[in-house]
């Protein structure tokens, strides 16, 4: 029996061993290969703990135990033509959710206020649609220089498909950061959506960068992908050095073509976030969508890989109370800041 014992304290240190000596090659700027990436996805139970302290390693190099939170504004909601698989304001969904067009600007304004009464460092605009209107640029160009005048926060706006002078406009008027994700792999996304391309995705994403916006680009996990889709997405994401890293977990929304997926479990979508973090060291890496339903009471583990949180609902559906989130953040020890200190 003893010789058992000993052979398994052996073994735990091998795997212990192994997971840290990946983090010293991150943080001496080795990119994670796709190998690597997958032993992520696929390792043991028993190796979870230490696969985390691997994460939380570089995520305490970069970004020590703060936590960046943001607020949504789904300022335009449903009536959207495209066809994304698991969007309920998709054309293609019956989901029973509110619809309606554009907020006016004192409505967009009021969101920036409760996003800045619930403590978030960034307001996020969403709009639900292929790409933005005039009337909706201008919309934008008209509330956001008010709300950086008010309140210490970054503006995001997510508005669909962008064309590089739309993205020099918003720029302009004082957007900080778009967010465009992609989503899944290149290899999976005709699978998610056939009314615009991952390439339209990326075109997007170059015309965000060379107005020289920050990036904000994730994706969704449990849509039915492999785990080669996930490792993809998350070097791709370290290719285009996103500032910011979304990762979010389906919720199956009657009504959608996605609805009737089997759920993924906690302990992969922790494996999911460890991976993106070992693959997008430096970024900021938030838990998205989902994260109450597949985390469950396993949320709290995910802020060591994660140093951000949306907080409040999401575009159509709830998210937990504000306080849960506080008490999660002071429960581990961290803080909750307004903006990033990579430690550079």
């Amino acid at each position: 029996m003893k010789d058992v014992f000993e052979d398994r304290l052996i073994e735990a240190a091998r795997l212990s061993g192994r997971w840290q000596e990946l983090a010293c090659r991150v943080l001496e700027g080795q990119r994670l290969s796709e190998g690597e990436g997958l032993a992520i996805l696929r390792s043991g139970d028993e190796e979870l703990l230490d696969v985390l302290a691997a994460a939380y390693r570089v995520r305490y190099r970069w970004h020590g135990n703060r936590v960046l939170l943001s607020f949504l504004m789904n300022a335009k909601s449903g009536r959207c033509a495209e066809d994304c698989a698991y969007c309920s304001q998709s054309g293609m969904a019956t989901a029973d959710i509110s619809r309606y067009g554009m907020l006016d600007a004192e409505e967009i304004f009021a969101g920036a206020r409760r996003a800045a009464e619930r403590q978030a460092g960034t307001y996020c605009i969403v709009t639900a649609r292929r790409g933005p209107t005039e009337t909706e640029l201008d919309r934008i160009a008209e509330v956001v220089p008010r709300i950086k005048a008010a309140f210490p926060m970054e503006v995001c706006v997510s508005l669909g498909l962008l064309t590089p002078d739309q993205a020099v406009r918003l720029k302009a008027c004082g957007v900080d950061r778009v967010n465009h994700n992609l989503n899944t792999s290149r290899r999976f996304y005709p699978r998610i959506c056939t009314t615009h391309t991952y390439d339209d995705r990326l075109e997007t994403l170059r015309a965000v960068r060379a107005a020289g916006l920050e990036m904000c680009s994730g994706g969704i996990i449990g849509m039915g992908e492999e785990d080669r889709d996930i490792v993809d997405l998350a070097l791709q994401l370290g290719v285009l050095q996103a500032e910011s890293v979304p990762v979010n977990f389906l919720i199956p929304i009657n009504g959608t073509v996605l609805a009737s997926r089997p759920k993924v479990s906690p302990r992969h979508c922790l494996r999911v976030l460890c991976l993106f973090r070992l693959a997008n060291p430096k970024c900021e890496l938030r838990i998205g969508a989902g994260r109450e339903l597949r985390l469950g009471s396993l949320q709290p583990l995910g802020l060591y890989a994660a140093n951000s949180l949306f907080v409040g609902d999401y575009l159509t559906t709830k998210g937990q109370p504000p306080a849960e989130d506080y008490r999660i953040i002071e429960d581990l020890g961290f803080e909750a800041v307004l903006e990033s200190s990579d430690g550079q």
